[in-house]
């Protein structure tokens, strides 16, 4: 796991959900690691788009799978999501609401932050310099 805790604007990351628990570590936060190949970092609102679009690509969210303790999602559980699968979504238009203080940095390797912003249920007050927090 990371030590570097942080969210895209550079501040401790919040925890995303713990109901459902969510997380690679399964500790509610979007914590990315050397293990996590996926990059499971984007804190998601999920609505019905993005798990209809998901759910296309082969991954079904909304169905439990109680050998992985997973309860199955429905539309308003926040999740902690795949930082190319929510690329994937954004660019076909599907890409749901994010959670940015719950949002791990790592994720800027890989989706630019005014996107993120775009899409954000908590924008920041002012506006930020996009270079500065993107690798």
């Amino acid at each position: 796991m990371t030590n570097a805790a942080l969210n895209v604007l550079g501040l401790p990351l919040a925890k995303c959900s713990v109901d459902p628990v969510t997380g690679f570590y399964r500790d509610g936060r979007c914590l990315v690691g050397a293990e996590d190949g996926g990059v499971h970092g984007v804190c998601a609102e999920l609505d019905d788009a993005f798990l209809d679009y998901t759910a296309a690509q082969g991954n079904e969210l909304r169905r439990p799978i109680p050998a992985y303790d997973f309860p199955g999602l429905t539309a308003g559980d926040r999740w902690c999501v795949c930082a190319w699968r929510w690329r994937e979504a954004f660019e076909a238009g599907v890409a749901p609401p994010v959670v940015l203080a719950a949002t791990h940095h790592e994720v800027l390797r890989v989706i630019k932050l005014r996107d993120l912003i775009e899409h954000a249920v908590d924008p920041p007050a002012s506006g930020l310099d996009d270079g500065f927090y993107e690798f």
